[in-house]
């Protein structure tokens, strides 16, 4: 038997691709939410980069769907 095999690696690694995938959908949908109820966080400088936070959330779902495709085959 190979270590990979034993220690279960492919669905490892295949769970956190998936992990942050959605960390970085649920992060930023979360602060696109906010910011257009008008909140920002308490102590907070700067200003609000919504290109910024679009394309995250897009290479998020990119991710997501990459580790979600990963588990699925």
């Amino acid at each position: 038997m190979d270590v990979v095999d034993v220690l279960g690696l492919n669905s490892l690694l295949a769970q956190l691709i998936l992990a942050v995938g959605l960390a970085m959908v649920l992060g930023n949908g979360y602060a696109i939410y906010k910011h257009r109820k008008g909140e920002t966080p308490k102590g907070a400088q700067g200003e609000f980069r919504a290109s910024r936070a679009y394309w995250l959330l897009t290479v998020g779902v990119v991710i997501t769907i990459w580790g979600a495709a990963s588990l699925i085959a």
